[in-house]
């Protein structure tokens, strides 16, 4: 298949849908709102999990001595293939295994574990999500809990918490596909096709509806608003981050696609925009689906 280039919009309604450690959404140091790559990655590797695909990087539980405690990576391996030997055990076998998982497939690897000392590039790339909405407020809530503080014996009040979360953001984050990243792979491990059509269609998927998907506390008010797949028609085509050339028009929840066009002009053999139409307004002679429906518009 040919590079990918594209865009995925993350729509925020009083929810938060990257939190720093002080539970406040990231910004960098001049206060603009940002969401990261983990942040998209994460609930993507969720639904492939959830439909019974091999996801190696994410958080997996054990009991050890009575408690509840995270998989090690070797551990983690291991639930999904077997343990590995250090005397037995070969680098072919683990780099074929760990291209078996959907998440490594797509995204990469970094394995140092038992003798073995493997980084994988992946063939998908995403830089950071930039909230595009121009008036965007930071909104903090005071939650009572409904328990006394456990940490003082005279407690007589029930602990107070807070809850922060956007009234309204619209993150993009741009990313790139590139199939070549595997070539390497497929000259050393048995009937490794590299990245694929199929595996393609796996990452649009979760691109059009990951986030829409993950419900959490802090998550739900997220959706999966918008995304632009550009297909290019040349394997020598080059294409910047796209989402810098996206104009979102924040009174009328508007995104021009207009110099995005100008850039891709001549170098594509497909283009597909994806957005919700109902409140979303999108201006470009591209041809343009439902994100819900996946049906042509």
């Amino acid at each position: 298949m040919k590079r990918v280039y594209g865009v995925i919009g993350i729509k925020a309604k009083m929810a938060n849908w990257n939190a720093d450690f002080t539970g406040r959404p990231k910004s960098t140091s001049n206060g603009d709102i940002f969401g990261s790559d983990k942040a998209l990655k994460y609930p993507m590797k969720k639904m492939w999990e959830n439909e019974d695909k091999k996801v190696m990087y994410i958080k997996s539980l054990k009991e050890e001595k009575g408690n509840v405690v995270p998989n090690k990576l070797g551990e983690r391996y291991a639930n999904l293939f077997s343990t590995i030997d250090k005397k037995n055990t070969t680098t072919n076998e683990v780099l074929t295994n760990l291209f078996k998982c959907i998440d490594v497939k797509n995204f990469g690897a970094t394995f140092a574990e038992e003798g073995q000392n493997i980084s994988i590039t992946g063939a998908v790339q995403f830089g950071q999500g930039f909230n595009k909405f121009d008036d965007t407020n930071i909104e903090v809530q005071d939650i009572l809990s409904p328990f006394a503080d456990s940490t003082k014996e005279d407690a007589k009040q029930s602990t107070l918490g807070t809850k922060v979360t956007v009234d309204e953001a619209h993150y993009f984050y741009g990313f790139s596909i590139n199939p070549k990243a595997y070539d390497n792979y497929k000259k050393i491990l048995n009937d490794f096709e590299g990245y694929t059509e199929k595996d393609f269609e796996d990452f649009k998927k979760v691109a059009l509806t990951s986030a829409t998907a993950f419900n959490t506390n802090s998550k739900f008010g997220c959706e999966n608003e918008f995304a632009l797949f550009v297909k290019c028609s040349q394997e020598d085509t080059y294409l910047p981050d796209l989402s810098d050339y996206i104009v979102f028009d924040s009174d009328k929840r508007a995104i021009d696609l207009l110099k995005v066009e100008e850039l891709i002009k001549g170098k594509y053999e497909s283009v597909e925009v994806y957005f919700n139409p109902y409140k979303l307004e999108v201006n470009t002679t591209l041809d343009k689906f439902n994100i819900f429906t996946q049906e042509k518009l």
